[in-house]
């Protein structure tokens, strides 16, 4: 009798790529968002900024007054182009699915969800952590929430650079805008909740570590 054949090494095993049904991305784009928007509202009850466009978002709301959603809807507007040239079309189409149901959680969690105490140290970690775990999904699933996250998946696929550390750079640069319009220490909470986002891309989100489609 021969031999049995061996098993199939694991590196092979971690390039098949799974493709997702319609109902894994629906259920994906809801999760991740309803994630997104959840740690928002938690950096936004504390007077937080964060980065991205969700970031600039953030700064326009504090300035004008506007509603947050309203504002981060059109922030992403530009961002589209580069999204179909770049990502295709079924990535733009979840890309703007996203956005449109990021923007309608903005406004509705307020109303839903309220805090009677809540401590900013805790917001900024967890409010981190959710928002982090809500773009990994929308990663995964080739979606995203737009703007800068369809730069950073963009640079990633094309060049190999890491999410994390791509959007980190973005973020810092978005957060100094920020100094003129936030307090010292909501800064510093600022940047504890965008190093909790990235700490959560960088160490989850690598090439070939997850292949679907």
């Amino acid at each position: 009798m021969s031999p049995p054949s061996p098993a199939a090494p694991p590196a092979k095993l971690s390039s098949r790529i799974f493709r997702h049904s319609r109902f894994e991305d629906a259920q994906a784009l809801l999760t991740g968002t309803l994630f997104v928007a959840l740690g928002v509202a938690l950096f936004k009850q504390v007077g937080m900024l964060t980065g991205g466009t969700v970031g600039i978002a953030f700064l326009l709301h504090y300035i004008s007054g506007w509603p947050f959603g309203a504002l981060f809807f059109c922030v992403n507007l530009p961002f589209y182009w580069l999204a179909w040239r770049r990502m295709g079309r079924a990535f733009t189409v979840k890309t703007v699915l996203a956005v449109a149901m990021m923007a309608l959680l903005a406004e509705i969690l307020p109303r839903w969800l309220q805090f009677a105490s809540l401590n900013a140290w805790f917001a900024a970690i967890a409010g981190g952590l959710l928002i982090g775990a809500g773009m990994l999904i929308l990663f995964r699933h080739r979606a995203s929430l737009g703007g800068l996250n369809v730069l950073v998946l963009y640079l990633q696929e094309r060049y190999g650079w890491r999410a994390g550390y791509v959007q980190a750079g973005l973020d810092g640069v978005i957060l100094l805008c920020g100094l003129a319009f936030v307090s010292w220490d909501r800064i510093g909470l600022s940047l504890l909740g965008m190093a909790a986002i990235n700490a959560a891309l960088a160490i989850n989100h690598r090439p070939g570590r997850y292949m679907a489609a």
